[in-house]
């Protein structure tokens, strides 16, 4: 095992040097016109990826070998973990999780220098690649220089003649020290959610590297036109697309591991992953007016650039540790290297921009308040009105450390009531923009298309009234969602209609052929429905939560609601990977008629010495009843304290997510019926 250390710390290093190499080739052959530098430099970032590819193998294998010498190793794994959490330890911990960062970034920015740079249809572009090769690798030098001299993920454990443990490289006398069994991973990662969580949120991060060097390498060399935003199109979609399922599959490991009944707690790492995506959803509704009419040149580079720095500054927060997060991991040396790389950065990309901000002149006007791109610079405008929330609950416990010394966080009210009326504004935005025309629209054209979906709409606020909904805001967040709903889908019926008309076919054929004519404007309209049921989710839980606690003996009942919960029986054993459960048995009854039993359960790790509470759910799309074993008497295990949840209408947000997927897939897809040119896009 030692050579495998070995090999990958060498391989680490030398592929920092590399990218070094790449950075400079680039500038020098940009600055001579000297293709030769540029092909080398594209040759070494080529060449980052298959060199990391085996510093992440190498890693791997230490892991699943279980080589306890290797610190990195130690801290993350155990003999009594299973093969598939070994693996998935190299994003367990803060080395190994800076290294996986710097390996996917390296496969991304390799893949961009794949396109056909010199062909007859991207060789206008060949002016962009040295520069998008510089921002790429020096991004990728940055976390390389982490992992290399601050966070090596290959240190070993030592033994000095002093008697002490130390896990520097090699000291002078010193002998290897391997321990007999690790630390273990976190029992909170060690879930299903968590496996894929990283991964999916790390990919959403490091593509938006790419459209980020396009748009700066569009200002080095003066392209002020959208050619960059053409070619970096799908991967800004890529990027969202993975960012947004990453969101929803933290969402979702924190509804079934956390055990506090809910699936987003404004936790400071978990808002920090959202910031980038609002500026990011906020750029893929803009993009759209810069290539249909020329407008918000300035406004996108604005709106890129800050997602690569939230980019990076969610990453800094999550990996520095100075927050207080079941995410973030241990204070490590990092943070003023992250903060000195965020300032950098920014201020390069701002000089930059005010360089060339005279070339990034609109190439025309906004007519109309009621134009569609009108309402798609108010959203804009409300999706920075979220960020401006975050950002300052996110800070606000540095900000107050630094001025009095002590941290003071800020909790969900804080963040929900401040941004609960900007997502509400984006929900009926979201509805009207597609109703509204280009360049000029008035009340009359968004009432024509409006009074249908109003009426089925109003339809929704009856049926609630009629279910007892009295909450104002309740029911005007229904109305609002049915009326976003029944406009989305009345536009995409009445494009079935027409082709169904004017074609001659079956509805069935022409609701899938009129999606393939135009797949990003159908795909958007699915994502837009998408986002509605996981809004209807977010509606039920955050508005009609109930809740209950209480203490109960053997055949005791708690009510909830509708809901009856009776405690039948605990059993508390060990199990063969090192854990001992305790494990209640509850019989679920609703309205007196029994419905399953259910098993809470604790977890206590035996290797890393942590508990981990796991509930028990009954999900149905009208709701779910959520149970938690808070507490027991270990001597007797006849008496028991439970915490039970009433979400109501939660597994929306699920189902949304399905949906939403399926209509990313639907926008990424080339149009049916013709054939993209290579090189308009990446």
């Amino acid at each position: 095992m030692t050579i495998l250390s070995n090999i990958g710390l060498s391989l680490l290093f030398i592929t920092f040097l590399v990218s070094l190499y790449g950075i400079f080739a680039a500038v020098y052959g940009a600055r001579r016109n000297a293709v030769v530098w540029v092909d080398s430099a594209r040759n070494a970032m080529l060449l980052t990826f298959p060199l990391l590819t085996l510093v992440v193998f190498s890693l791997v294998l230490l892991l699943t070998g279980g080589d306890f010498q290797v610190a990195y190793v130690y801290s993350v794994t155990s003999r009594a973990m299973p093969l598939y959490l070994k693996i998935t330890a190299l994003w367990g911990g803060q080395a190994g999780s800076l290294l996986f960062w710097s390996w996917l970034l390296s496969a991304f920015i390799a893949a961009v220098t794949l396109r056909r740079w010199g062909s007859s249809h991207a060789g206008r572009d060949r002016e962009f690649l040295p520069w998008v090769i510089v921002v790429g690798l020096i991004t990728l030098a940055f976390f390389l220089l982490l992992s290399n001299f601050i966070e090596n993920p290959f240190e070993r454990y030592w033994q000095t003649p002093a008697g002490e443990m130390t896990a520097l490289f090699q000291p002078k006398g010193a002998l290897p020290l391997i321990p007999m069994d690790g630390y273990g991973m976190n029992p909170l990662l060690r879930h299903p959610g968590m496996v894929l969580h990283p991964p999916l949120q790390y990919l959403g991060f490091v593509a938006f590297v790419v459209p980020y060097a396009f748009a700066m390498a569009a200002l080095i060399t003066g392209r002020t036109d959208d050619r960059w935003l053409r070619i970096t199109r799908r991967w800004t979609l890529f990027a969202w697309l993975f960012l947004s399922l990453g969101l929803v599959l933290g969402s979702w490991w924190a509804y079934q591991v956390l055990g506090w009944g809910g699936y987003w707690g404004w936790d400071p790492v978990e808002t920090s992953a959202l910031m980038p995506w609002l500026t990011g959803t906020a750029f893929l509704h803009s993009l759209m007016i810069q290539e249909r009419r020329g407008l918000f040149k300035r406004w996108n580079i604005i709106l890129i650039t800050l997602t690569y720095s939230l980019v990076i500054l969610g990453t800094f927060l999550t990996r520095s540790g100075v927050l207080s997060s079941v995410h973030a991991f241990a204070q490590s040396a990092i943070g003023p290297l992250f903060f000195a790389f965020i300032s950098i950065s920014f201020v390069v990309s701002l000089s930059l921009l005010l360089y060339r901000w005279n070339d990034l002149r609109a190439e025309g006007q906004v007519n109309s308040i009621l134009s569609r791109e009108a309402l798609f610079l108010f959203n804009n405008l409300l999706f920075m009105g979220i960020l401006a929330v975050c950002l300052w609950g996110v800070t606000y416990p540095l900000i107050s450390e630094l001025l009095t010394g002590q941290k003071v966080t800020v909790g969900p009210p804080f963040y929900e009531r401040a941004s609960g009326p900007l997502w509400g504004g984006l929900l009926f935005l979201m509805g009207i923009a597609p109703l509204s025309a280009w360049g000029k629209s008035t009340l009359a054209t968004l009432g024509r298309g409006m009074w249908k979906p109003l009426a089925a709409s109003l339809v929704v606020v009856v049926l609630v009234l009629v279910l007892e909904v009295r909450n104002p805001l309740a029911v005007l967040a229904f109305w609002l969602s049915g009326l976003t709903f029944f406009i989305t889908l009345f536009q995409y019926l009445r494009g079935v209609s027409v082709r169904s008309r004017i074609a001659g076919e079956p509805w069935l054929t022409a609701l899938w052929r009129v999606g393939g004519r135009n797949r990003r404007r159908y795909g958007g309209y699915i994502i837009h429905l998408a986002m509605v049921l996981m809004g209807l989710g977010i509606i039920g839980i955050e508005m009609f939560q109930s809740e209950t606690q209480g203490a109960l003996n053997r055949d005791e009942s708690l009510r909830l609601d509708r809901y009856t919960v009776q405690f039948k029986s605990l059993r508390v054993f060990d199990t063969e990977d090192g854990r001992n459960v305790a494990q209640a048995v509850m019989h679920v009854y609703r309205d007196g008629r029994f419905l399953d039993e259910y098993k809470p359960r604790r977890e206590y790790y035996y290797d890393a010495q942590q508990q981990v509470t796991i509930p028990s759910i009954r999900s149905t799309l009208e709701d779910d009843l959520y149970i938690i074993l808070a507490d027991w008497q270990p001597m007797t295990a006849t008496n028991a304290t439970f915490k039970i949840y009433h979400n109501p209408l939660v597994k929306w947000l699920w189902i949304g997510t399905y949906l939403f997927i399926f209509g990313m897939v639907v926008a990424l897809l080339p149009r049916e019926g013709t054939e993209r040119q290579r090189g308009d896009e990446g």
